[in-house]
């Protein structure tokens, strides 16, 4: 009895959860960009697109390198084939697109930058680092201080200028798939309380939701 517990606690800590695959919960709907025959388009839908929309490929589950230009070209392609009504977005891409800058550019430094758009900064930690790393969980002692995980580039509605926004621990794992993890984030972080996109603490929270653009096999919604 007492092994059947432990397992039944082990499998939903660690068991990825079921996602839906559309909004209106009839599970056959397609999370996939879907092509608006009826409207013209006078440039030519890159051969890239092309294969997402036949093979009904999500755009936040960009085939591509996470940060390469391939996969920041196809997003910026989603946005503009969206907003001229050539493509329809469901699900997670439409939630991306309509309360986001994704898609789109800004300048930074004097640098054309893409808005919105969590990049993973690779780091190597010092063998002390590893020793320290290995003593404090992920997830449960963040640190302060010290280079960050990831950046962003964001428009500040206030000033109008482009701002990068530097977030998360380097050498602390993401636990997108363990549910006890995610929830006690959320508490911790108070992330129903973060929507300033200027601040790190808003993408902390939505880390998730950006998961696949930056090489995570999982994403969900919402929050952690």
């Amino acid at each position: 009895m007492e092994q059947r517990l432990i397992e039944t606690i082990k499998k939903v800590l660690t068991e990825q959860p079921k996602k839906k695959k559309c909004d209106c919960g009839c599970d056959k709907c397609i999370d996939a960009p879907l092509l608006n025959e009826s409207k013209q388009y006078s440039m030519p839908i890159s051969e890239n697109m092309r294969y997402h929309l036949n093979n009904q490929l999500p755009i936040h589950d960009n085939t591509f390198r996470p940060g390469s230009e391939a996969h920041v070209n196809l997003i910026h392609e989603a946005r503009l084939l969206w907003k001229k009504g050539i493509i329809e977005l469901q699900g997670e891409d439409k939630k991306l697109f309509e309360n986001t800058d994704l898609g789109r550019f800004g300048v930074y430094e004097g640098e054309v930058v893409p808005l919105d758009y969590p990049m993973m900064v690779i780091e190597t930690l010092t063998e002390a680092e590893l020793e320290e790393e290995k003593k404090q969980p992920a997830l449960g002692k963040p640190k302060r201080g010290g280079s960050k995980k990831f950046y962003v580039y964001v428009k500040d509605p206030r000033t109008k200028r482009i701002k990068k926004v530097s977030f998360g621990q380097a050498g602390m794992s993401a636990k997108l798939n363990n549910p006890k993890a995610r929830k006690a984030f959320a508490a911790r972080h108070k992330c129903a309380q973060k929507k300033d996109r200027t601040k790190a603490s808003y993408w902390s929270c939505r880390l998730p939701r950006y998961a696949k653009l930056l090489g995570f096999k999982t994403t969900f919604s919402g929050y952690w």
